[in-house]
């Protein structure tokens, strides 16, 4: 008896042999699988289901950050390389895209945009507006409360009469 199980277990590992971890049985892209009842073997996860960075998403883009140098640095950066195109460095809606045919966007510096809570701008960066398209998957949410940030900057630096930057401290010695 002892013979056998010792014969049994010298096989055991041999059993394993020719097996490669690169020789699966697996599905390609849109075949078909029998295992599943519509047949396809790409299935779609099921209902309720969230990506793992959902939540974290969600809440950095309920919690606008504090406004610092940093930040609208950042913003600065951010909006020229996503915004200028098309807005201009100047938020006027006269970028270089639009030089050349495209159709001009909205300047930051109407009124209806100055009045416009951050959350339009959060919102039209993550959907798309008239022929602007999602930036969603390009801008990060923290990037996002920075382009904002220095939008605001932008309309502010406009609209700024010799009172406000008085007001401010801004000297020029």
């Amino acid at each position: 008896m002892r013979s056998h199980l010792a014969a049994i277990a010298l096989l055991f590992p041999l059993a394993g042999c020719g097996q490669s971890m690169d020789h699966q049985p697996r599905y390609d892209t849109n075949s078909t699988a029998d295992i599943f009842p519509n047949g396809a073997s790409a299935q779609q996860p099921p209902e309720g289901t969230v990506p793992q960075s959902a939540l974290a998403y969600q809440q950095a883009l309920a919690d606008p950050p504090p406004v610092t140098e940093a930040l609208l640095q950042r913003g600065k950066e951010r909006y020229g390389i996503f915004c200028a195109p098309c807005h201009g460095f100047d938020g006027d809606g006269d970028g270089i895209v639009v030089k050349r045919g495209f159709p001009a966007p909205p300047s930051y510096h109407s009124d209806a945009l100055i009045e416009a809570p951050a959350s339009h701008f959060l919102d039209v960066m993550k959907n798309g507006y008239g022929v602007m398209y999602s930036y969603a998957d390009r801008v990060a949410p923290g990037d996002r409360w920075a382009i904002v940030a220095y939008i605001r900057a932008l309309q502010l630096s406009k609209h700024a009469s010799l009172a406000d930057a008085q007001a401010a401290g801004v000297r020029l010695q």
